[in-house]
């Protein structure tokens, strides 16, 4: 055998420049891995490198296309209703991307290219608007930057409302019914009244002006009035207030709502506040308010009637002539400034007041009882000489 023959029959013999193939256990070769020739590679990495530059460049220039070509739009001027609503903290984007998901723009970059042509549009506010479907871009803008066009139906409650009065104006001017807004009374778990309420609604239902969305709802509307007491609330420092003040927050509602019902002056109603936290802790009256709204509040009648002597012996926890200390609850929807001054009172020693000309409102505050009575005495001439009927 000669030294080449060796080569081919001996497997351990070793050819320069060639790997041996070595049995693996079990007697058995491992497979070699194959690699693909330089030039296959070379041309594979380079296919890969041209469709990687034909897709940038593809997707480049789609992005050019959408930033310089004349966007989609509808020539208008538009076919059915769209109530659109613009929320808090939307951009032009946002309102472009909701147009175009609503129908209502053809494209997203033609409403901003008509917002970037008009300086209004950076003040386009919260609201409700009606549109339509299919309108140019621009036509859209145009009802946007109009507050005016902000679709709403404005309710006012005033101030000093039971809740039975209250739904009585609701129903009056909503498309719901009494029974409907009864209903959800009937649920005070959802309506987002504070614990310290127990469920009753009575001085929770804040008095102000709604402007109520095209969606409102009885339900909504209701919690709508909770929320707004609960600004109220939270902006006179209410909870912190009757800790200070040794009361509940409850209580000092209850106090807001008999101010409420008493003062009559803006000047006055601090008070009139002062003279409820006297009574309730001073010797001159034990603990007895004598406020003539609770007694009504009791008989189910206008708080602002003269309670007959019948009504004086109701008895009822919201008797106050009666029963010393608060009634149970509020008797009525204080506003912002009887709410404050029940958690900020003024100062003073008194613990009477007489109102002693009906006309203008005039309060006089009497720290005895017999200074309350040279008031009264001045009352009774007013009615006498001056009021024309009106005691």
């Amino acid at each position: 055998m000669n030294q080449d023959d060796q080569h081919l029959s001996d497997p351990a013999a070793v050819v320069p420049g060639v790997e041996p193939d070595v049995p693996a256990e079990g007697g058995r070769r491992r497979k070699r891995s194959r690699k693909l020739p330089g030039c296959l590679a070379a041309l594979v990495a380079l296919a890969i490198l041209v469709g990687g530059l034909y897709f940038g460049v593809t997707k480049g220039v789609d992005l050019l296309r959408d930033q310089f070509a004349d966007p989609e739009d509808y020539p208008g001027p538009g076919q059915g209703k769209v109530n659109f609503q613009v929320e808090e903290g939307d951009t032009l984007s946002e309102m472009g991307r909701n147009l175009k998901s609503a129908g209502v723009v053809a494209s997203v970059q033609a409403f901003i290219n008509a917002a970037n042509g008009d300086p209004e549009s950076s003040g386009i506010q919260v609201g409700y608007y009606k549109l339509k479907k299919e309108m140019a871009a621009a036509d859209a803008l145009d009802v946007l930057v109009d507050p005016q066009n902000i679709l709403k139906n404005t309710v006012t409650v005033p101030e000093g409302l039971r809740v039975v009065d209250i739904v009585k104006v609701l129903a009056k001017n909503t498309d719901f019914t009494k029974g409907q807004y009864e209903k959800v009374l009937d649920q005070p778990g959802r309506l987002g009244l504070p614990g310290y309420a127990g469920g009753d609604p009575e001085g929770y239902l804040f008095p102000s002006t709604y402007d109520l969305p095209p969606d409102a709802t009885a339900r909504s509307i209701i919690v709508a009035m909770v929320d707004r007491w609960q600004q109220a609330a939270d902006e006179a420092g209410l909870e912190e207030k009757a800790a200070a003040m040794g009361y509940t927050p409850h209580e000092l509602m209850t106090v807001a709502s008999l101010v409420e019902s008493e003062a009559g002056r803006q000047e006055d109603r601090g008070k009139v506040a002062q003279v409820i936290y006297n009574r309730l802790t001073g010797d001159e009256t034990n603990g007895l308010l004598q406020i003539d709204a609770t007694v009504n509040f009791a008989a189910d009648q206008s708080l602002g009637a003269v309670p007959t002597e019948a009504d004086l012996q109701i008895d009822s926890p919201y008797n106050t002539y009666l029963n010393p200390g608060l009634p149970p609850g509020p008797i009525e929807a204080p506003g912002d400034a009887a709410i404050e001054a029940a958690a900020n009172p003024t100062d003073g020693p008194w613990y009477y007041y007489v109102t002693v000309n009906l006309r203008t409102g005039e309060t006089k505050f009497a720290e005895t009882y017999d200074e309350f009575l040279t008031y009264k005495n001045e009352l009774r001439d007013y009615c006498e000489n001056e009021s024309q009927g009106a005691c």
